[in-house]
């Protein structure tokens, strides 16, 4: 029997009973539940009009904007697949991005057709299914304004539509023609709207902010739980500290959610002051771990609303409360109602209290699988549990604490970025024998990525050469390195495995990387 939890009404049901509410605040615009209905449905009925149908992949390429916003709750009302792309997704990664998720119609604005009409030959999207939000005048694109005001704002035709229901594809950075696009369906995001709301302790008079990107899935910890409960939704259209604290102090917002290096830039902010956020109840941190110093600064300067959330996109979260946070300041937390967590041993055994082992989930939230990738799936879901392929231990209250991140995953301001992906650009080098691509701390965006590389050759090129070539090939700009270094060998273990967390100590330590 099909689960009859979806998100496809809530919008409708906040217009109808709570009609008067104020719904999403962006730039200008103040939009009450009524309005925003409006303007919702205006979305959903034109995109039925052009053809398209329930199960039909649609792919936004925005920056924050209320357009965005809409399309999210459009695909949520005609049982459509979101596929929110990121803007900064360029070449081959676009072509292959938009072709695998089978898209039949993108979204995007002026600034990014310069990027299109570079690979718009290479796709399979009908030709007058490529729309521009920001109504600008362009041979081959049709007017995202003029395509809403022309159709209907009364609720589209009665489409049924299941919690199993697909609702969007997260895609990860992978640009090497092996992309995971992430199936999550209209259940999950419900229950990221329930689950999450109240471990947030939100309500309908809450104010929500964002001042991330939306296109990635950390954004919905927020965004779900706001929009189920009916409370206000402020999206900033891009994270500038002084900014978000004005922005605070005007609204009053009570929850919202960074990455550590909007948290640090908030805490370096010249008009930060507890009086300014007096309003804030939460602060939470996701995307990378938050230093323990700034979660120090952070309790100090503005205590009890400080979050944590350690998770895979995936379907496993844990959940570091605000009143766990002092006696439990370096976990991780844990996981929230129906969900479940082991640590596994290599062996497969259940490791015992305080012994490190990959870190393993279960629960309602747990994607479908990487969409048309059942090989990946059947490696990252093995009788019902999600290898997340994390090192962690737990002590003995049950909290998590983190070892070391996913496969080496690299965090740069809240985005993932897959080493593998980078190394296989610069390892086409000739110059080039074997390379490493490991995360080091940045001030501005927690990590960037960094090559080792052993050369064929001596001084058969230069760093900086080599970074600029490795840059002007990568397909995304979170992917350009910030430094390379070479050395004479990798540090292994006895297996043979490249060390890349010994080569990140050594690096930081301040030793001669020629070893």
């Amino acid at each position: 029997m099909s689960s009859s939890l979806t998100i496809s009404k809530l919008i409708h049901c906040h217009a109808r009973y709570r009609p008067d509410h104020l719904a999403v605040v962006f730039s200008h615009h103040r939009l009450t539940y009524r309005e925003f209905n409006r303007r919702v449905n205006r979305l959903a009925n034109a995109i039925l009009g052009l053809g398209i149908k329930k199960g039909d992949k649609i792919a936004t390429i925005l920056p924050n904007s209320l357009e965005l916003i809409e399309a999210y709750w459009a695909a949520a009302k005609i049982g459509v697949v979101l596929v929110p792309l990121s803007p900064l997704t360029r070449g081959k990664g676009l072509v292959t991005l938009l072709n695998d998720s089978e898209s039949v119609l993108v979204i995007t604005d002026s600034t990014f057709t310069q990027h299109l009409e570079a690979v718009r030959g290479q796709l399979g999207i009908p030709t007058d299914r490529y729309v521009l939000t920001d109504s600008v005048e362009m041979a081959g694109y049709r007017d995202y304004h003029t395509l809403t005001a022309n159709a209907s704002d009364t609720k589209p035709q009665d489409i049924q539509i299941n919690g199993d229901d697909p609702y969007n594809i997260m895609y990860t950075s992978g640009t090497t023609g092996l992309p995971k696009g992430i199936v999550l369906t209209h259940e999950v995001r419900a229950l990221y709207g329930t689950l999450f709301g109240s471990a947030w302790r939100m309500t309908p008079e809450s104010v929500v902010m964002h001042v991330g990107s939306l296109v990635f899935n950390g954004a919905l910890l927020t965004f779900m739980p706001a929009f189920y409960f009916g409370a206000t939704y402020i999206l900033m259209h891009h994270f500038d500290a002084e900014e978000t604290i004005r922005m605070i102090e005007r609204e009053r917002v009570t929850h919202m959610f960074m990455v550590p290096a909007q948290i640090v830039a908030l805490l370096n902010a010249k008009t930060f002051s507890q009086e300014a956020l007096s309003s804030l109840e939460m602060i939470g941190s996701v995307g990378a771990p938050l230093h323990k110093e700034h979660k120090e600064e952070l309790t100090r300067r503005l205590p009890g609303v400080l979050y944590e959330l350690y998770g895979l996109t995936e379907g496993f979260m844990t959940i570091l409360d605000k009143t766990h946070i002092p006696a439990k300041l370096t976990s991780v937390g844990v996981p929230p109602p129906f969900l479940e967590m082991r640590i596994v041993k290599e062996d497969g055994q259940d490791a015992a209290i305080g012994e490190v082992g990959e870190i393993v989930g279960r629960g309602p939230l747990l994607m479908t699988g990487y969409y048309k990738r059942p090989d990946l799936t059947a490696q990252a879901i093995r009788e019902g549990w999600l290898f997340s392929g994390d090192l962690g231990y737990v002590d003995e209250d049950g909290f998590l604490y983190l070892v070391d991140r996913a496969k080496d995953l690299i965090i740069s301001g809240g985005v993932n970025v897959y080493p593998r992906d980078i190394e296989e650009i610069v390892v086409q080098h000739p110059a080039v024998r074997e390379v490493a691509v490991f995360g080091v701390p940045d001030d501005k965006w927690g990590e960037t990525p960094l090559a080792a590389v052993i050369l064929k050759q001596p001084d058969a090129v230069t760093a900086d050469e080599l970074k600029e070539w490795a840059n002007e090939r990568v397909e995304a700009r979170f992917q350009r390195l910030s430094q390379v270094i070479f050395m004479d060998d990798f540090p292994r273990s006895t297996a043979g495995k490249t060390l890349k967390r010994v080569m990140r100590e050594q690096y930081w330590a301040g030793r001669d990387t020629r070893i």
